[in-house]
């Protein structure tokens, strides 16, 4: 047996705290599972003079990165810090450096993990990046591993939990955005800058990385359309409900033969499905495959302690590894070159909100718009909003329509004189398993 295996971590904020917190806690088990203790033997900080809850004055802190990427009795790096720069420095230099790696970084996994993991492959080493997606929920081991056999076809998820609150108390407590906003802030749950989370810029890293194993493929982040859910309304929780609808920030990837469409954005979700079920700060990921079916993963997707279990699972795996000398298979991502459509090609049905002129004519008007780019209506609700001034509230349901002819036809529907605002475009996926 190996005296330990030691470990350098990168970062001691949230994350990195909880990390270390579980290895103390969980000193004997981990030494039980893996075959040997586990030790950290350094910790990176940009200030190791700050109080840290839980963590004690003697704890090996260091501003020297050198002091973990060029130690050589280090062989394990656990990066902790979050962001681009300069974590994708240190991560790359400790793969070259021939330590395996581990990380929680969705953003450096969503923009440069096909290149890392080639890497990892040529210099012999490990790296894992479980807890990147869903925090606590296991999904990168099932792909990599137990649905390998699989042909998955479709990604469906809820994987950012500060939007996922927001949009269940929009929905449940009739809050309008930016109250929604402030009781996430208060709760811990968003960012004091929410435009990562509020924009999809969250979610759109992590169905990058979903959608690349999912699909044995490269998708990037830029590569994933996003819209975000600060233009919804009151209004429009009140009549997806009357729709039979809930309304769900959802990241959506589909391949067919040749091509891949990944995107996130607001979505209408039939009440009876099992993500609409989906409240709070929890996520779920749905797979679709040709073996398996459907298969459904729901847990926390983010915080310290479910994101420490996911850091901790692959300290076992590559524990387990180094100890038993296994080979570092390479990378199982690039076998194959898919396409990837825009937005333009997507073909599902809309709801749409406008107010316009509550007058003779006016509706004759839109829908001649919506049917001459082949638009075709499923549904119209009319209701005033405004008798002084003759204004009511239009929600049209779509057919089955185009989405670059749908975007046309709301430019042309909003520069018509009788309609004063398009307040609101929800894509409504009732088709989803």
């Amino acid at each position: 047996m190996a005296e330990h295996i030691s470990i350098g971590l990168l970062g001691l904020g949230v994350v990195g705290t909880g990390v270390a917190a579980a290895i103390g806690e969980r000193a004997q088990a981990l030494a039980q599972r893996i075959g040997t203790p586990v030790r950290i033997d350094r910790v990176l900080v940009r200030n190791p003079n700050l109080m840290r809850s839980g963590i004690s004055e003697d704890f090996p802190l260091t501003i020297d990165p050198d002091e973990i990427l060029s130690n050589p009795g280090i062989s394990l790096v656990i990066e902790a810090m979050g962001g681009e720069h300069p974590a994708h420095h240190y991560i790359s230099a400790a793969i070259a450096a021939g330590k395996h790696v581990i990380t929680a970084n969705k953003e450096i996994m969503a923009k440069h993990g096909p290149e890392l993991l080639r890497a990892a492959a040529e210099n012999g080493v490990m790296l894992r990046f479980e807890a990147s997606v869903g925090g606590g929920i296991p999904i990168i081991g099932p792909l990599l591993d137990d649905l390998a056999a699989n042909d998955i076809s479709a990604v469906n998820a809820i994987i950012n939990g500060t939007t996922n609150y927001m949009l269940t108390k929009m929905a449940t407590d009739g809050l309008d955005y930016d109250t929604a906003l402030r009781e996430a802030q208060v709760l811990g749950y968003a960012e004091p800058d929410p435009a990562a989370d509020v924009d999809g810029v969250d979610a759109a890293f992590k169905l990058a990385i979903l959608a690349s194993l999912a699909f044995r493929t490269v998708v990037r982040d830029s590569d994933v359309f996003r819209e975000g859910i600060t233009h919804l309304t009151p209004s429009d929780f009140c009549y997806a409900k009357e729709l039979g609808y809930v309304i769900k920030l959802l990241a959506i990837a589909r391949r067919t033969e040749s091509s891949v469409l990944a995107r996130v954005h607001p979505v209408f979700l039939p009440i009876r499905h099992p993500l609409a079920k989906v409240d709070g700060v929890y996520n779920a990921i749905e797979l679709e495959g040709d073996l398996v079916d459907w298969a459904m993963f729901q847990g926390p997707g983010a915080g310290a302690r479910p994101t420490a279990s996911a850091i901790l699972a692959d300290v076992v795996a590559i524990g387990r590894a180094i100890l038993g000398g296994a080979r570092v298979l390479p990378s199982p991502l690039l076998d194959e070159a898919l396409a990837i459509e825009t937005v333009d090609d997507l073909e599902t049905k809309y709801y749409i909100r406008l107010r316009a002129a509550d007058r003779p004519g006016v509706m004759a008007q839109v829908t001649k718009v919506l049917g001459d780019l082949n638009v075709g209506l499923a549904s119209v609700i009319q209701k005033p909003v405004d008798e002084a001034g003759k204004t009511a509230e239009i929600v049209i349901t779509t057919h089955l329509a185009r989405e670059k002819a749908v975007q046309q036809a709301l430019q042309q529907v909003s520069a018509l004189d009788s309609v004063d605002e398009v307040g609101s475009l929800v894509r409504i996926e009732d088709r989803i398993e």
